[in-house]
């Protein structure tokens, strides 16, 4: 029992000490799972930075590898660009540093220019800054009205830069560069008292050079009757310079309108012949100048002024030979084209003026022309002007009608050589005082009623003797239109030219009568229609049925075409011996056709005989072909239908004769040897039966002869007379009969 109790404390003290051991397990346990929870937990928090940091590293890491590739893409590519535009860019880079150094110059050229200007503001400035506060710009200024010398110098400097800006413009050229109305150029002159002044001249100078101007530039060959007294009422001995210079210059500017100018300058001329020396002078001035520089368009300029002047004949022939001298003494291509230039504008003129002196400027081009040193071009110029001097220089007259204005007596020539030395005054373009210009207005005011007083006078006779004899010349000029007549045909010529290009563009031949038909021929010109196609026909190396159908098409839609290719078959048949065979054959085969088509009528073929004296071996052919082609297009048969209708035997009379054997047998062995013999059967039973119809024809005047004879001599003897007639009459006929059976054994 004592064991059993031992043994049960034992058991007992074992489940406490279990107890306390479980207990202070599960105590451990769960400190140790705090612990371990919290060391998880910050463990869990270091992984977390970690991997935020890693993830971090990694970006940027990734970021740095991306922008290292990008950075050597970029400079691979730059490499590559570089090598690409290196010298454009290098250009570019020289090009834009030199601007930048100019601009840069610029700038500083723009600062020194500002501070030079500026010098004039700085003393002052300077004073107002050391006196501030003192009135020391009144001192100045009373020092200044004082009579103060270093004080009203200071103040002189801002008074004359604000004069620059507000002075009168009448004191400066040009009217001080300022544009001025007409209205108030016209009201300042009004308003100046003093007529002599030097502003009012200086006014009167600047309206002079604007109405000339104005004049010569809106001259042309229509107006220059009436610019001509518009510009001698301006004072042209005053402004006989800017007259100058503004011809030249228009001229320059508009080369066409040179003879314009030229007339222009030939009729001042004949009032004042100091303007047109003047105008010479300078005008030769320029072309030696331009021939020195080797300047082309104003060496033109002035050889084709020069050229028109001497048309007009204000300046003489002997320069424009001596210019040629000049020009063709060493020749380039540039100094022999304008040679070639100036002689085609004045070479007509030259032609009658100095015959010789032309001759020898042409035997020069014809030496250049030889020697072929200059350019292609160039010599066809000079070919060209061969033709043209062939032509009597047609097409390129010296003076215009509408521009030939003065009279060969009223005209004043000048002559100037190009070896002297020449002042072309150029300070009569300058304005100058003029100490006696009341007086010498008042002259040329008198000068210019003369000028202008004489030409209205002129004008109003004129007109009155063309009222008194408008009516005299209207008939004069009927009795001249009716008499006048184109001799030339240039008419006709450009009609036959229409023709025949449409003629020969045309795709067939309906779209050529289409077109042909659409122009416009007066009456009498339709023959030149038929013309025209006959010839297109027989120029063409083979016949094309082309012309055949569209001849057809004509003579269908109009009977007075039928009746012109009839005229024109009877023409050609008594010219074809001037044809060649092969014209001859398309001729005959267009005519075949026509016949064929029955748009010709048959009878044409009375205008052919065929017998051996009346053709000859062109005609033969064209018969031949003719009928060749008519039994191709009909056949034989039809053919023959058509030459034995008995209301066509009268046509066909000449081509199968019957009025001698002779012709006859020709007929008939013609058509037999180009193979036709079919179409001459009734000729050969014809001709069989010629014996019996001559005698037949031979009776019956012996039987009227006869008649005739026993009547008379029954009269005188009638006893007599009957044996006698019968007897003769027998031996008569037995003679004939032997002669008509000699003649069938012969046969």
């Amino acid at each position: 029992m004592a064991r059993r109790h031992e043994n049960d404390d034992s058991e007992d003290g074992k489940k406490d000490k279990r107890e306390r051991e479980s207990r202070h397990w599960h105590e451990d346990g769960n400190s140790r799972r705090g612990a371990i929870e919290g060391e998880t937990v910050k463990r869990s928090d270091r992984d977390a930075k970690e991997d935020n940091d890693t993830k971090d590293g990694r970006e940027r890491r990734r970021d740095h590898r991306h922008e290292h590739e990008r950075r050597e893409r970029d400079s691979k590519a730059g490499h590559r660009d570089r090598d690409r535009y290196s010298s454009r860019d290098s250009q570019y880079e020289y090009e834009r540093a030199t601007h930048k150094r100019s601009e840069r110059s610029r700038t500083n050229d723009d600062r020194h220019e500002r501070r030079r200007y500026d010098d004039s503001d700085v003393k002052p400035r300077k004073d107002r800054e050391v006196n501030k506060g003192r009135d020391t710009p009144t001192d100045n200024e009373e020092g200044g009205r004082d009579g103060k010398k270093g004080d009203g110098s200071k103040s002189e400097q801002p008074t004359l830069r604000e004069g620059n800006m507000n002075t009168d413009a009448s004191n400066l050229g040009r009217s001080g560069g300022v544009y001025i109305p007409p209205f108030k150029l016209a009201r300042m002159m009004k308003d100046v008292q003093d007529k002599s002044s030097v502003e009012y001249q200086r006014l009167t100078w600047d309206a002079l050079r604007k109405s000339i101007n104005g004049l010569v530039n809106k001259v042309n060959a229509t107006n220059i009757k009436n610019i001509i007294p518009e510009l001698f009422a301006e004072n042209l001995i005053r402004g006989r310079g800017l007259f100058c210079r503004s011809c030249m210059k228009s001229q320059m500017a508009s080369p066409g309108f040179t003879d314009v100018f030229a007339a222009l300058v030939a009729v001042v001329n004949t009032k004042f012949p100091e303007v047109g020396e003047l105008l010479l002078r300078r005008i030769v001035l320029q072309l030696k100048r331009a021939y020195k520089r080797n300047d082309k368009p104003q060496l033109l300029a002035a050889v084709k002024f020069i050229a028109h002047l001497v048309n007009q004949q204000v300046a003489h022939e002997i320069i424009a030979l001596e210019l040629l001298t000049v020009l063709l003494e060493n020749p380039t291509d540039d100094s022999v084209e304008v040679a070639v230039g100036f002689v085609t504008e004045c070479g007509s003129i030259l032609q009658d003026l100095s015959p010789k002196g032309l001759h020898g400027i042409f035997e020069r081009f014809r030496g250049i022309l030889h020697e072929g040193e200059i350019d292609k071009r160039v010599q066809f110029l000079i070919e060209g002007l061969f033709a043209i001097r062939k032509a009597k220089f047609q097409g390129y007259p010296a003076v215009r009608p509408e521009l030939d204005l003065v009279e060969q007596e009223d005209q004043l020539t000048h002559e100037i050589s190009l070896q002297e030395e020449i002042d072309p005054e150029i300070t009569l373009d300058i304005f100058k005082p003029d100490s006696q210009f009341v007086e010498n207005e008042k002259r040329y005011e008198d000068l210019k009623k003369n000028i202008l007083g004489d030409e209205s006078e002129e004008e109003e006779d004129s007109e009155e003797g063309s009222e008194d004899g408008s009516a005299e010349e209207s008939e004069e000029e009927e009795d001249e239109e009716m008499k006048i007549k184109d001799e030339t045909e240039t008419n006709l010529v450009n009609l036959r030219r229409t023709i025949y290009l449409t003629i020969m563009s045309s795709v067939d031949f309906e779209e050529a009568g289409h077109k042909l038909l659409k122009i416009k021929l007066e009456p009498g010109q339709e023959m030149e229609l038929c013309i025209m196609l006959l010839e297109c026909c027989s120029q063409e190396r083979t016949y094309l049925r082309y012309y055949g159908l569209l001849g057809q098409r004509f003579c269908m839609i109009n009977k007075v075409h039928q009746e012109n290719f009839e005229k024109c078959f009877v023409q050609q048949y008594s010219m074809i011996h001037r044809l060649e065979t092969n014209k001859l054959r398309n001729v005959a085969k267009f005519f075949a056709h026509l016949l064929g088509t029955d748009a010709l009528p048959w009878h044409v073929l009375a205008y052919i005989r065929l017998t051996e004296e009346d053709t000859t071996s062109s005609s033969r052919i064209f018969i031949k072909i003719l009928f060749q082609e008519l039994s191709e297009h009909l056949g034989i048969r039809q053919l023959n239908e058509r030459l034995n209708d008995p209301l066509m035997q009268d046509s066909f009379e000449s081509i199968f004769p019957k009025d001698n054997p002779k012709n006859t047998r020709f007929s008939i062995n013609f058509f037999t040897s180009i193979g036709l013999g079919g179409i001459t059967e009734n000729l050969r039973e014809y001709l069989k039966n010629m014996p019996r119809l001559i005698m037949q024809q031979q009776q019956a005047p012996s039987e009227t002869d006869e008649d005739l004879g026993s009547s008379s001599s029954s009269e005188l003897d009638e006893s007599d007379s009957e044996p006698s007639s019968e007897s003769d009459s027998g031996s008569s006929e037995s003679d004939r009969d032997r002669k008509g059976s000699k003649r069938r054994r012969r046969n």
